[in-house]
């Protein structure tokens, strides 16, 4: 679960005030002392600093246990912050023993003191079933309550829920209103699932050119899955007007993002030369990367790659090996491929 952590250092007293000047000054070390003395003086705050610096290792040497520490005496004292991060450290195990149980109760004590990302949390917990026993209608109250108080990623949860009649009764509208609300509130994948309805008019009237503004938005806010999406549209000239190099970019945009499929897409385009320099051997390593990363269609590729020389020199048990890893992962032509070399003695 990725860690989202705010510094938020309240001006109350003048030992704070102090470590927040020290901090303009690039004083890091200077800060820290300063707020372990805020911290041994009783100021709760203090010490859920205090921990997040030791947390990321901000002007001291990176030590999760004692943050874990930090933030358990900031959480007994109150601060519902350090009670969520707590919280985090149990969920992952770091610096603690992994113990879910132990940070559902935590992110509970978060959410019941006012902290909307505890509230989303829990509610991710009890949608997946991850440490409690799966419960979707309290995933969709738990992010209910953190959307109410400001949460985004919240209220595109909550609309996955309705958009799929998960926990709740299915509603596209109220899927679409809540999308609306995190995308204007800042959160991409509530722009990318709104771009979804657009397109396949799931709910509202088809509109693939808002649906394309709102890829745009996504891929531009540093949402991967959005640029794929875009490079998609572009590549087809699917309610834009098609441009193979346009959906070149945003398939290395994508693929250098992380998103397998972005490569994959970008593989073919070299391979077949398709609107840009056909390149077989970058078409290779675009494959091997997807392929890497899990995505089967490149485990198939770079097989038939090997299987013809096409870029590579001809290796057929490699790519039986290839096709062999796409079948057991289910890819019904990786299995197909798989059983020709294997009739044909490789």
């Amino acid at each position: 679960m990725k860690k989202i952590v705010f510094i938020l250092v309240l001006l109350l007293g003048v030992s704070l005030s102090d470590g927040y000047a020290e901090h303009n000054k690039g004083s890091k070390q200077k800060e820290s002392e300063l707020y372990k003395k805020a911290c041994d003086g009783g100021y709760v705050r203090g010490c859920y600093i205090l921990g997040l610096l030791y947390d990321i290792g901000d002007g001291v040497k990176q030590n999760k246990q004692k943050a874990s520490e930090l933030y358990k005496k900031a959480c007994d004292g109150g601060d519902m912050s350090g009670c969520y991060n707590l919280g985090l450290l149990y969920y992952d195990g770091d610096g603690v023993r992994q113990n879910k149980q132990k940070a559902k109760e935590l992110y509970k004590k978060a959410c019941d003191g006012g902290n909307m990302r505890g509230c989303y949390n829990l509610g991710f917990l009890y949608d997946i079933g991850d440490g409690v026993k799966q419960n979707k209608q309290k995933a969709s109250q738990l992010y209910k309550k953190a959307c109410d108080g400001g949460h985004m990623v919240g209220c595109s949860s909550l609309g996955n829920l309705y958009s799929n009649g998960d926990g709740v009764k299915q509603n596209k509208q109220k899927a679409k209103e809540l999308f609306e609300k995190a995308c204007d509130g800042g959160d991409m994948k509530g722009c990318y699932n709104l771009g979804l309805l657009y397109y396949d008019g799931d709910g509202v009237k088809q509109n693939k050119k808002k649906a394309k503004k709102l890829y745009k938005k996504t891929c531009d806010g540093g949402d991967i899955g959005g640029c794929f999406i875009l490079g998609v549209l572009y590549d087809n000239g699917d309610g834009v007007r098609q441009n193979k190099q346009k959906a070149k970019k945003l398939y290395k945009k994508a693929c250098d993002g992380g998103n397998m499929r972005g490569c994959y897409n970008l593989g073919v385009l070299y391979y077949d030369g398709d609107g840009i320099r056909q390149n077989k051997q970058k078409a290779k390593e675009l494959f091997e990367k997807a392929c890497d990363g899990g995505h089967m269609g490149g485990c198939s590729n770079l097989g038939l790659l090997y299987a013809i020389g096409g870029g590579v020199r001809q290796n057929k048990q490699k790519a039986k090996e290839l096709f062999g890893k796409a079948c057991d992962r289910g890819l019904n032509s990786g299995c197909k491929n798989y059983k020709i070399l294997n009739e044909q003695g490789y």
